[in-house]
């Protein structure tokens, strides 16, 4: 193993560190407002990739916004929908992200972040959780205009950091994006955030599940 990806959103990112600011704008909504608004966020991503028709992650993220915030009946005023949007510049990393890739970064392994996100938001995200100098590379599908779990993304990770594929490894605690990575023949890692929570019905299955970052460097060895 020589390089590792990481997917940011629900991974690295808590996607739903927005609730706080929701529940201000919004009181008594904000947790049913981050929950639909990520739903629709990743339902428009692989839709649009369906119908060939792309639109970057940030403006994507915003119609999701828009369309959480019609349906439960919220005034988003140009004011908060900008509030929420910049928050998704700054969310909170979990806990175990800035330590847990300082000890891979010790390892000699080559780090890289491998989004749906679009490259100015990722950027930010990552320079605001204080993680952006242990990347080696931030890669976004923008650069292919499709959306995961598209196999053309998880490409992307091999040919940038210079590596084959069997040197490569894959983390998310996305169970559907763990599967597409895995459908294409990388070694992937299952961050199991929820103790509840099942693996996904696809086929493939990740090759090790852990319950934080931490847990993976006995399993990588640089």
């Amino acid at each position: 193993m020589k390089a590792v990806a990481f997917d940011a959103y629900g991974t690295l990112f808590d996607v739903l560190s927005v609730t706080a600011l929701g529940e201000e704008l919004f009181p008594g909504k904000g947790d049913a407002l981050a929950q639909l608004w990520r739903l629709k966020q990743l339902q428009y991503s692989m839709l649009r990739s369906l119908m060939g028709r792309h639109r970057d992650f940030w403006r994507l993220t915003e119609d999701g916004l828009v369309y959480a915030a019609k349906s439960l009946g919220l005034d988003l005023t140009p004011d908060k929908r900008a509030r929420l949007l910049e928050a998704y510049l700054t969310l909170a990393a979990f806990p175990d992200v800035k330590s847990g890739l300082e000890t891979l970064k010790r390892r000699g392994l080559r780090l890289a972040i491998l989004s749906n996100g679009e490259p100015k938001m990722l950027e930010a995200a990552a320079r605001s959780a204080g993680i952006v100098d242990l990347l080696d590379a931030i890669l976004s599908v923008e650069e292919v205009k499709i959306f995961k779990p598209s196999p053309r993304v998880y490409h992307l990770a091999p040919e940038h950091l210079q590596v084959r594929p069997a040197e490569l490894g894959f983390v998310s605690s996305n169970g559907w994006d763990v599967a597409g990575a895995a459908s294409v023949g990388l070694e992937t890692f299952w961050i199991q955030r929820r103790a509840a929570e099942p693996a996904e019905e696809l086929g493939f299955t990740a090759d090790h599940t852990v319950r934080t970052l931490t847990d993976l460097a006995p399993l990588l060895r640089g």
